[in-house]
């Protein structure tokens, strides 16, 4: 789930990389570096920290030439060290190379290349540059010498590489992982996500599985797994709204937080006639199974709940890394509904593909225009929230509860309905996030030494209880658990003490009066009780007040608060609420 990025051109290099990789470091901050040509040499930097430490320290800016690649990276194979970061080089410093993924089969490679070749790093991707070395001192050019190393690769790859040798070139593979040309005046762009090019340009050319590229100042060549030239011409892509910058906002998971009512808007703008397409494939099939990870598989579990409470039709949602193992239960009559913000997380599309090959029709709900999991899938909704930049998902989250409920309200003929409901709850979110700021902030100031919190709640609140835990852990590194509330007393009453904080979602709907029980449950062993809710019970410590919405509608309000008390935690702790520590946005390794 690196960052990855390329340049040639009229610019110098240096710029265009630090500019492109600063809006990709959502995809890994452990440690960056990029590497140019001029002059026949190459000039590489690199280092462990965040970019912009990088550049102070390695004076990235200052390095010369007009072409060049760059990587900001999320450590998988070796830790985070300046040896381990990227570009990695040949021994003779003639080839550079930079790599998203994961190569499998490295350590049979690095055992086969170590008699001849000196390796400087523990990582996988270290063996490319030197494969490249040896099929280039065969005679082949940097292209040719590419196509011959992906075929010993096993796993998961994006590659960019140059060469001393041949300085008017960048090539590029892919395979599992996502590889974009921009196309400007100024010179050609490549990225491991479009959004690399934003405010640069909106024209762009999509790489496909197996495919090698060529780009020069002038041109770009694609190749596809046979050698074959690919004639392709560049698309437009689409970036919904507004720039990348925070604004008035310290950080972007609290604008993205503020975005949601925007965001809500734009998802329920959708193609009358794709939605109701949709839910006729939905209607046609027998089974139903949601598949996502993290975040979005919380959206999952609200949309099965909203599938069968408004059109009573059951799903099952399946944790994408373990959908393999249920796989034989797919066949011709399994519709499966993947959700992803970037539409390029490897599990999801592991199980996206094992389940094609059973015959299943594929919906998908992305946000990430022409993304792998877009290309793969039968139909596309999209979540048309624009860039969302902080690593913790927000809008994104709503958006996708937008989605299902316009899903499921499309299943039971009543559409219209449900988009002016959906529209309506929207200014209940905008009153939330004024209400709520004050709160939550003195909340998190107040609760900013305790490290357990506990989330509970019944029903289709159990998956925002889920989701508000997960925030708390991803930016506070906080330990906090996501439970359904009837399950306390079958272990967690155990770990509930004096002062420990317990968050009850309980919005006033059929589950309020069954949650009390509950809540008195930890009340009477000293819990500090943090109730959210519309309606006051004398059991809290302190009240969460939400606006009181339509009952099947509550998940949109009651996660704002949720969201607000981690971005507060996090900040009140000292720590970038955007850049949490070991996370990585877009995981596209599995």
């Amino acid at each position: 789930m690196c960052g990855i990025v390329g340049y040639i051109g009229e610019k110098p290099a240096a710029s265009v990389l630090l500019d492109t990789l600063s809006r990709l470091e959502y995809r890994g901050y452990d440690s960056a570096g990029i590497a140019t040509l001029y002059q026949g040499q190459i000039h590489a930097g690199k280092d462990a920290g965040s970019l912009m430490e990088v550049v102070a320290k390695q004076h990235l800016d200052m390095l010369p030439g007009n072409i060049g690649i760059g990587h900001t990276r999320w450590a998988t194979h070796g830790g985070i060290s300046a040896a381990n970061a990227h570009p990695h080089m040949d021994c003779d410093n003639e080839i550079a190379v930079v790599h998203n993924g994961i190569i499998e089969n490295y350590e049979i490679l690095r055992q086969r290349l170590k008699g001849t070749h000196r390796f400087l790093s523990q990582t996988d991707s270290e063996v490319i540059p030197h494969l490249l070395d040896e099929y280039v001192h065969t005679g082949l050019s940097l292209e040719q010498a590419l196509q011959k190393v992906v075929k010993e690769l096993e796993g998961s790859y994006a590659i960019l590489a140059i060469s001393s040798r041949e300085p008017d070139k960048i090539v590029g593979a892919r395979r599992e992982s996502p590889l974009i040309i921009g196309i400007s005046p100024e010179g050609n762009y490549l990225a491991s996500d479009a959004l690399a090019f934003h405010g640069i340009t909106d024209r762009v050319i999509l790489i496909e599985e197996g495919e090698c590229v060529v780009v020069t100042r002038v041109g770009v060549s694609i190749y596809n797994e046979s050698g074959e030239k690919v004639k392709r011409a560049p698309i437009k892509t689409d970036w919904y709204h507004g720039e990348l910058s925070k604004g008035l906002y310290d950080y972007f998971m609290l604008k993205e937080i503020h975005e949601q009512p925007a965001a809500i808007r734009r998802a329920v703008c959708q193609e009358t006639a794709e939605v109701m397409a949709i839910a006729a494939e939905i209607r046609r099939v027998k089974h139903v199974v949601f598949t996502a990870c993290g975040t979005s598989r919380h959206a999952a579990l609200i949309g099965r709940y909203v599938f069968s409470k408004v059109a009573g039709i059951f799903g099952e949602v399946v944790m994408a890394s373990e959908f393999e193992y249920f796989i034989e239960s797919v066949d011709s009559q399994t519709l499966v509904l993947a959700i992803s913000q970037s539409g390029e997380t490897a599990d999801v599309l592991d199980g996206v593909r094992r389940a094609k090959v059973k015959g299943a029709k594929i919906i998908s709900l992305v946000n990430t225009v022409d993304s792998s999991l877009a290309r793969l899938s039968d139909r596309v909704l999209y979540m048309k929230s624009g860039p969302e930049v902080g690593v913790a998902a927000t809008k994104t989250f709503t958006a996708q509860l937008t989605l299902l409920y316009l899903l499921a309200f499309a299943l039971a003929d009543k559409y219209e309905e449900g988009k002016n409901q959906l529209t309506s709850v929207t200014a209940k979110i905008e009153e939330s996030l004024v209400a709520d700021a004050d709160e939550t902030n003195d909340l998190a100031l107040k609760l900013k030494n305790q490290h357990d919190f506990y989330f509970i709640a019944r029903g289709i609140n159990f998956a925002v209880a889920a989701e508000g835990a997960l925030k708390l852990k991803e930016v506070a590194y906080v330990h906090a658990e996501g439970m359904p509330a009837g399950e306390l007393k079958h272990g967690t009453l155990a770990l509930i003490d004096r002062g420990t904080p317990v968050v009850a979602i309980c919005p006033h709907d059929y589950t309020f009066d069954e949650i009390l029980p509950n809540i008195a449950e930890t009340a009477a062993r000293g819990a500090y009780v943090i109730g959210v809710s519309d309606k006051f019970e004398s059991l809290f410590n302190e009240w969460i007040r939400i606006p009181p919405v339509p009952e099947l509608f509550y998940p949109l309000v009651t996660i704002i608060p949720l969201q607000l008390f981690a971005y507060h935690s996090a900040v009140f702790r000292a720590l970038d609420p955007d850049k949490p520590r070991n996370l990585a946005k877009s995981v596209t390794v599995k």
